[in-house]
């Protein structure tokens, strides 16, 4: 048996940089093979590696835990391990290039140094990793990904500056970077952490990113792009308001995720490109785990509202990679990205028909998958007659106008891709690793659904004892039944409401198209960044010119003091000064400063590493 310890030490986004690396050198299938590996292997040290294991360390002379493992993190660790074998297999059937997937592995590993931090400061570092290499992974494909690269960089890097922005108001509040368990600090801290993570989480009116970009790159980046960032993201969210936190900004955080769940949905059914559906969804679902992170951190703390977001979290990674990785396909097999142009390809492509539906009636919440258990739990933990408080029936009243346009959005990307109409065109089925990894998604989404004991003892905020699972809530403690029949009538209804829409509003449907009205945030972005750059540069042009001057002018005194001082002495008054001859021969004194950018760069990276090596050391 591998000891505990040697486990803790097998720092996870290590061995998938590392693979990351083989993936350029080592030939393609051995490449691939040792990238789907590493995920393997961090799948496993989530499995096994104990609860409050830990690596410790010091840096620039503050303490930093970079690999944490609490039941949260294992939760996740699972969840990107799963997936990221998956979607290597994935990628290699799908003829990605090496390039492309060694830096997807890299963002991968940022992504889980992300999870696994146990200090802010580490968690900042692998959060700007995490957004350079995940804009590399956009930029790889060239073409309008480009354009969409520098607007996506744009969000991430501002939000990031917020983040860290948080993260020192936290310190100098806590005087330590290290994880306390009872979040960020209150106030300043506080509010620019939500700020800041909102970008990544696509808060309303920080969101435009997500539809801009995620459409754009190869389609098995998007495979990557629609996990990593934003659920990563949602988890350091819930570390910053952990349950039990009592935030006062926890009804804010609620109430936006609510918002976030409609607004998705809403936009989502209003797209023609399969893809930007998919992306407005990732907001919509996102909006549920940010309402049960609100309400789990309220000053009325519930249990079930943190499990239900930690195990819809989980089971995004699973049925949304899905979903991007069945459109894949049919982008692949038909060279199409709009819904309204396809038709009929269940006949042509049943196995990819059958890989959609798995993640549809999952992402829907219907009986029998994963999606309905997670859902169920938020669902409760906001609503009055169940778990919830007074405060959060209006949020109910969204998550289930959220549910109700879910289901319309893939009623009707499911029927014009796959059922309308007869195709006209012949296509093949997905390849074996692409059905492989779909299915392999897929059958996790089902047993998930089926053997919810087994996602529930996951969930760390839910006591297992004997089969049974028990959990506090604001008002005493209670057991959870998902498939009590109360939750059975309210799945049917929901279910029953949203098919009868659909036959309602299919043809109108079909006619809008509405602009997202976030998206005036491109042009005035576009122009304030203009601005803003060519006044920050002319400034800098303004200020290096006079250092510049300055310098050149006392290398030029020091030369010739003679002629300094006569020069100086022409500019007083009632002052004569006869004409010398330049004591250099009238040649102007001249001085280098310059240097090529490259030469720069590499200067300026060895004194920061000789700098860094000495604070450390």
């Amino acid at each position: 048996m591998i000891d505990a310890e040697l486990l803790t030490m097998a720092y996870p986004p290590l061995l998938v940089f590392a693979a990351a690396l083989l993936v350029l050198v080592l030939p393609r299938i051995v490449g691939f093979a040792a990238g789907a590996l590493s995920l393997a292997a961090v799948l496993a040290i989530s499995l096994v590696v104990p609860e409050d294991s830990y690596l410790t360390g010091t840096f620039l002379g503050f303490d930093v835990v970079p690999f944490y493992v609490d039941g949260f993190s294992q939760m996740i660790g699972i969840g990107l391990g799963f997936l990221g074998v998956c979607t290597v297999i994935y990628a290699y059937s799908s003829g990605a290039s090496r390039e492309l997937v060694a830096i997807a592995l890299a963002y991968v590993a940022s992504s889980l140094g992300a999870a696994f931090a146990g200090d802010w400061l580490v968690l900042v570092f692998m959060w700007e990793l995490m957004a350079v290499t995940s804009t590399l992974v956009v930029w790889h494909y060239g073409g309008d990904a480009v354009r969409a690269g520098f607007r996506y960089a744009l969000f991430h890097g501002t939000g990031g500056v917020i983040v860290l922005l948080a993260v020192v108001a936290h310190y100098v509040q806590a005087g330590t970077f290290v994880y306390d368990g009872t979040g960020i600090g209150a106030g300043l801290p506080a509010t620019l952490a939500v700020l800041g993570m909102g970008v990544n989480v696509g808060f309303i009116g920080l969101h435009t990113w997500l539809p801009d970009t995620y459409p754009r790159p190869h389609f098995v980046a998007s495979v990557f792009l629609s996990v990593y960032t934003t659920k990563t993201s949602a988890f350091v969210l819930y570390r910053a308001f952990p349950v039990g936190s009592e935030s006062d900004l926890s009804i804010y955080i609620a109430y936006m995720g609510g918002l976030m769940a409609v607004y998705g949905a809403t936009f989502a059914l209003l797209q023609h490109d399969m893809r930007a559906l998919l992306s407005y969804h990732i907001q919509a679902q996102l909006g549920y785990i940010v309402a049960g992170i609100g309400i789990g951190a309220g000053i009325a703390t519930s249990e079930i509202a943190t499990a239900g977001a930690m195990s819809h979290l989980l089971n995004n990674i699973l049925f949304k990679s899905l979903l991007f990785m069945a459109v894949g396909v049919v982008i692949f097999r038909t060279g199409e990205n709009d819904l309204y142009k396809l038709g009929g390809l269940w006949r042509e492509m049943p196995l990819t028909a059958i890989g959609f539906g798995l993640g549809a009636l999952s992402i829907t919440a219907i009986p029998g998958f994963n999606g309905y258990v997670s859902k169920g739990m938020i669902f409760d933990a906001a609503n009055p007659h169940y778990y919830g408080q007074p405060e959060y029936q209006a949020l109910y009243y969204l998550l289930w106008l959220g549910a109700i346009g879910t289901l319309l959005s893939f009623i009707k990307l499911g029927y014009y891709v796959f059922f309308h109409g007869e195709s006209d065109i012949s296509v093949p089925d997905a390849r074996p690793g692409q059905m492989v990894a779909m299915l392999g998604l897929g059958g996790a989404c089902l047993l998930f659904g089926v053997w919810w004991q087994g996602l529930a003892d996951l969930a760390p905020t839910i006591d297992a004892q004997g089969g049974h699972f028990g959990f506090t809530y604001p008002s005493g403690e209670s057991e959870l039944h998902p498939y009590s029949t109360s939750h059975l009538e309210t799945a049917g209804i929901l279910t029953a409401i949203g098919l009868v829409t659909f036959v309602v509003v299919r043809k109108p449907l079909s006619k809008l198209d509405l602009s997202d009205p976030a998206t005036i945030v491109f042009p005035a972005g576009y122009y304030l960044g203009r601005w803003s750059m060519l006044a920050v540069t002319g400034i800098f042009a303004a200020v290096d010119a006079a250092a510049v001057g300055f310098v050149k002018g006392c290398y030029w005194i020091g030369n010739n003091p003679v002629l300094a001082v006569d020069a100086a002495a022409r500019r007083l008054p009632l002052v004569e000064v006869e004409e010398r001859r330049p004591a250099d021969g009238g040649r102007p004194s001249t001085i280098h400063l310059r240097t090529g950018i490259g030469t720069s760069v590499l200067l300026l990276t060895i004194l920061l590493t000789i700098v860094l090596w000495v604070l450390i050391n």
